[in-house]
């Protein structure tokens, strides 16, 4: 039997390499699509994740906004009733003054009910406890000033301070008692939008969600113009 020219062999195998490559490259191109969807794939979930996360960020930021809106008007607060501590017990040096002068020329006047210097300083004690966080004890402070200085024109600001100090405490019933307070018998004072955004914390606090919604509303109905309003829009839009 005669071997086959060497020519004809090589032919035959150039012959057939096309195909062989064809296939190769085939399955390449599969392999490599497969890769590129898998990549579009991930790349996706983790704009979708990205996405999230991002929304998430911006909820907490503005609740964390009204948080600090909240606290920042509360420092202010505290900083009126302490230049008002001050007013009072400087008015009170002066009307001292003006008592002993009265006494050493013979003419006594009625005596005073309330001692006015005790007040400012127990109003005072009060509040250094509630900005030292001290928050058990400055409730305890403000319910001893409450139950004194039962005509005090700070009343209406001890309430909200002790209503203050209880929520921090844990105590809400205590906080949602004094909060009310003012808002019922002193609608109109400067303390009464604050305070009826302190009964909504509550409300928060307890988990009554639909009826913090509704004290909320009510917050921007009654005080429109109130930094308490403010603090509850940024809180019903989150």
């Amino acid at each position: 039997m005669m071997r086959p020219a060497p020519w004809i062999a090589l032919l035959a195998a150039l012959l057939t390499w096309p195909a062989h490559a064809g296939l190769f490259d085939d399955a390449e191109a599969r392999k490599e699509i497969m890769r590129i969807r898998d990549d579009h794939t991930a790349r996706l979930d983790a704009l979708e994740s990205s996405s999230r996360a991002s929304l998430q960020l911006a909820n907490q930021i503005e609740a964390m906004k009204a948080e600090v809106a909240r606290l920042r008007g509360d420092v202010e607060l505290l900083m009126h009733d302490m230049e008002s501590v001050k007013k009072r017990q400087q008015d009170f040096y002066v009307d001292l003054d003006a008592r002993l002068r009265t006494l050493e020329s013979g003419a006594a006047g009625p005596a005073a009910q309330i001692d006015p210097a005790a007040e400012s300083r127990d109003y005072e004690n009060a509040l250094n406890l509630l900005k030292s966080g001290k928050y058990a004890e400055a409730a305890t402070a403000f319910d001893t000033f409450v139950t004194t200085y039962a005509g005090s024109s700070f009343l209406p600001s001890a309430h909200f301070w002790a209503g203050s100090a209880a929520l921090q405490a844990k105590d809400i019933a205590r906080a949602t008692q004094h909060f009310n307070t003012v808002v019922n018998q002193w609608p109109q004072d400067a303390r009464a939008p604050d305070a009826l955004l302190g009964v909504a914390n509550c409300q928060r606090a307890m988990g009554e969600r639909r009826l913090e919604q509704n004290t909320l509303k009510a917050v921007i109905s009654q005080y429109p113009d109130s930094a308490a309003a403010k603090s509850a829009k940024q809180r019903l839009g989150s």
